[in-house]
């Protein structure tokens, strides 16, 4: 009793002394507090907030041009928000080179585009980012890069390259790539946007089996069935604004914002 006594007396002051590091035990992986994004006159994002929690999956959906890839662009300081701010475990995003650096080796992000090395092979694009940014040794790289390799279903073509893949190969690789850089969260920009509709069912599977193990992501998307089935969170953006948000259930069962029932009219309906 006295032992135990002390020891909860200890845990206490210690949180008393380091106050930060007990707030970035609870806060959000990432909290997003009233983002703004201008590109010269045209207000595109205007006042985003919500929080990304550890386990979290949420989507994002809305017509084009609502903002959603721009959202994700500015999360991952691609693009330097106009006001506002993004915070990671607590603590706001550092807005030089080397502390954007820095927070992107844990927030990895995989485009629609793929954005593979043309000459270099599956293995080599995976270990890129481990050997070169990581700053890991080439045995590490290998390993960890097969480790993912095999996870998406890619490691029979680690010779190949990427001219030699189809569309959906090549994205798995790119999901492959970004896992290997074994970050706290994904962030997924429309990754099947520029697949044939064949293709797009094995990269869904593989992000369903990422949700299945507890990754942590933020998902743009226009497929919505992917959204309604598979996300813990769903955030409906409509002109630079979040029109509504909350369980899938409530934003494809239950939506109470007129723009999120006229969106999703149109999905029900096709």
């Amino acid at each position: 009793m006295y032992t135990a006594a002390i020891d909860r007396n200890m845990m206490a002051d210690a949180e008393v002394m380091n106050p930060a590091r007990a707030a970035e035990a609870t806060a959000p992986v990432i909290r997003i507090e009233n983002l703004k994004k201008s590109f010269g006159d045209h207000l595109v994002l205007k006042n985003i907030s919500f929080d990304l929690e550890k386990g979290d999956a949420i989507t994002i959906i809305g017509s084009s041009g609502s903002g959603k890839s721009t959202l994700l662009r500015c999360i991952n300081r691609l693009e330097i928000p106009s006001g506002g701010k993004i915070l990671y475990h607590g603590t706001e995003v550092p807005a030089d080179a080397a502390g954007c650096n820095k927070f992107r080796e844990k927030v990895g992000m995989v485009f629609q585009s793929f954005n593979l090395f043309a000459n270099m092979t599956v293995l080599q694009n995976c270990e890129a980012g481990v050997r070169y940014v990581r700053h890991k040794d080439k045995k590490y790289a290998e390993e960890i890069s097969m480790k993912y390799l095999e996870k998406v279903g890619m490691a029979p073509y680690i010779k190949a390259k990427p001219h030699q893949l189809s569309g959906g190969m090549k994205q798995r690789v790119a999901i492959a790539r970004a896992l290997a850089m074994e970050p706290d969260v994904l962030l997924f920009d429309e990754p099947t946007s520029a697949l044939d509709p064949e293709m797009v069912g094995e990269v869904l599977q593989v992000m369903k089996n990422l949700v299945k193990e507890g990754m942590t992501m933020i998902v743009v998307t226009h497929e919505m069935a992917f959204a309604r089935d598979v996300s813990t969170k769903t955030i409906f953006m409509d002109d630079g604004l979040i029109a509504e948000q909350g369980t899938p259930d409530q934003i494809f069962n239950h939506p109470r914002n007129k723009r999120t029932q006229e969106f999703l009219s149109r999905f029900r309906n096709g």
